[in-house]
């Protein structure tokens, strides 16, 4: 009854490695961009204000070479306008630079040399981290090219979410039906009451159990797939109409999301959008 090791498996289980890999490193990140965001409302609170994000490569440059209002207060103009400059491809210049020096002078900032330190070497390892998830999604992509999924024609279904989803089903054969996959996913509902509820008065919410990769991945891609395809954007809308939170109607799109790669993956056919 054993079955070989075939070529399926071996795609499936790298997926599932470099996948699951690539979840931890992007959680890794996420927290040292929290700690980024914490150290810069010490040393420089005024400056979230100033950009459109926190976490953006010229903003990045800025702190790693002036890790403070205070250090940014002191610099030569020119030095300062030619970093920002360099870092955002142009888009930041003179304007930019005078902004931003002149809110580091009357900044409310600390002066924290240990806090200082920290900030330049937390860029440095998301810098790293940045490094090491792009050679970690260029390995996923040759992967999901080579196993040729049809779920990759979906609209909105991006290689990251699609090849998550992949790697955590595996191999399709193993479920009867799109309700096994959604019970794998722990999405079933589940009905909690207490001894003074009646069942039409139940709470239903899902189940929190099964893979949480797939979960998260099957969540996000629906977000993604309700907004690029208009049979799916409909559907959401609909369940909207009905009065439903947009969390519960978002999980009613993701189990027809589920049930359409269910039967594309059974078909090996390309997504083809409804008439």
């Amino acid at each position: 009854d054993l079955k070989s090791y075939t070529d399926t498996v071996y795609h499936n289980e790298e997926l599932k490695s470099l996948t699951r890999y690539r979840f931890d490193k992007v959680r890794e990140r996420a927290k040292l961009k929290q700690s980024v965001s914490r150290l810069v409302t010490i040393l420089f609170p005024e400056l979230e204000k100033l950009v459109s994000s926190l976490h953006s490569a010229s903003v990045y440059a800025l702190l790693s070479e002036f890790p403070g209002a205070k250090q940014i207060s002191s610099t030569h103009m020119t030095h300062l306008k030619a970093v920002l400059k360099n870092a955002s491809q142009g888009r930041y210049g003179q304007e930019m630079a005078e902004t931003i020096r002149n809110a580091a002078r009357s900044s409310v900032g600390s002066v924290m040399p240990a806090k200082s330190l920290e900030l330049q070497h937390t860029i440095r390892l998301i810098r790293e981290l940045d490094a090491e998830i792009e050679d970690i999604e260029t390995a996923i992509q040759a992967i999901v090219d080579e196993m040729q999924s049809p779920i990759t024609t979906i609209p909105g279904m991006g290689v990251r979410m699609g090849a998550v989803i992949l790697a955590e089903i595996g191999d399709f054969s193993r479920f009867d039906s799109p309700d096994k996959i959604l019970a794998y996913a722990g999405m079933s509902p589940s009905t909690y009451q207490s001894g003074q509820l009646s069942l039409s008065g139940a709470y239903s919410h899902m189940e929190k159990r099964g893979s949480r990769y797939l979960r998260y991945a099957l969540y996000n891609a629906t977000k993604h797939v309700c907004h690029w395809d208009p049979t799916f954007a409909a559907y959401l809308a609909k369940k909207r109409a009905e009065g439903k939170h947009y969390n519960v109607a978002l999980s009613h799109a993701a189990k027809k999301l589920v049930r359409l790669i269910f039967a594309m993956e059974k078909s090996q056919r390309p997504y083809c959008a409804a008439a």
